[in-house]
């Protein structure tokens, strides 16, 4: 009897250890019992009853990242491309994550496949491939949207790679290498454009200092042949001042007369004015010799 009790406690223990379950953490384990939703346990431990208990599914609360596939799409003017998207999504409800849909993360993807074809069937080429921001918010909001009853959170939703044509693509790369030789001539002629300037400006720079020197070295030079003048007028006033000091009379004058006609006599004047009192001239130097001799 002992022993029949005894392998009956050691059942039972046996019974409950391999019926402790840890919840580790950002994990969750939804519990059905007899076939229904029983709970979900969070973080922790906890033990199920025995053979009514059981663990329909484990749930990571993580967030999760999802590389879809390229999916073929049509612009609004009826360009076929391909485009992959990434969707950053987290579980927020593992009961509805559990019950809500069938295989989530294949309707997540197909949702997301669709929702991708109905945004780019609105937009044209060029705006398809310069509106990755719109697109990839308008993907999010509806996304989450539409995920919210199967207790998925769509956190953020990237366009990954958008590829076109081949003949698009070509097309594209000569419109860019037109682009960029366009903008080397611009570039070049910019270039000419502030040379010349430039050198305007240095030729304009140097007339004008040119023309100042000029200005600089006429004033100069007028101001030289003006002191010129000043120093022989005022020599020749001191020389007239020194004769009257020494007692110079009419005779003396009469003889500086006489000098001036000489040299005017010796110059290339083709007709000479004779003084009347060129007679008494004479007299004059004879004057003079004794007034020199004194």
């Amino acid at each position: 009897m002992i022993y029949v009790i005894i392998a009956v406690a050691v059942l039972i223990m046996i019974l409950i250890i391999t019926n402790i379950r840890i919840v580790s953490q950002s994990n969750a384990f939804v519990i059905e019992r007899l076939g229904a939703y029983q709970g979900t346990w969070n973080v922790g431990l906890h033990v199920k009853m025995p053979f009514l208990d059981r663990i329909a599914k484990k749930v990571s609360l993580k967030e999760k990242v999802f590389d879809f596939p390229p999916q073929p799409v049509i612009t609004r003017d009826n360009v076929t491309m391909m485009i992959d998207t990434v969707v950053y999504f987290q579980i927020t409800d593992p009961k509805l994550y559990t019950y809500g849909v069938e295989k989530p993360i294949n309707a997540l993807e197909n949702l997301s496949a669709t929702t991708l074809r109905n945004i780019i069937g609105e937009l044209e080429l060029d705006e398809s491939l310069t509106s990755r921001d719109v697109i990839n918010t308008k993907m999010r909001s509806i996304l989450d949207e539409a995920t919210d009853p199967w207790g998925i959170k769509v956190n953020r939703v990237e366009v990954k790679n958008i590829e076109p044509p081949q003949a698009i693509r070509d097309a594209m790369e000569k419109q860019m290498k037109a682009e960029r030789e366009r903008r080397e001539q611009i570039l070049i002629a910019e270039g000419h454009k502030q040379s010349a300037i430039l050198e305007a400006e240095g030729q304009k720079q140097a007339l004008i200092l040119q023309a100042e020197a000029q200005k600089e070295s006429a004033i100069q030079k007028a101001k030289g042949e003006a002191e010129a003048i000043r120093e022989v007028q005022q020599a020749k006033a001191e020389g007239l001042k020194m004769l009257r000091d020494a007692g110079m009379d009419d005779k003396v004058l009469k003889l500086r007369s006489l000098e001036a006609f000489e040299k005017a006599a010796d110059g290339q004047a083709t007709k000479i004015i004779v003084p009347s009192d060129l007679q008494s001239l004479a007299g004059v130097v004879t004057s003079v010799a004794e007034i020199a001799k004194k």
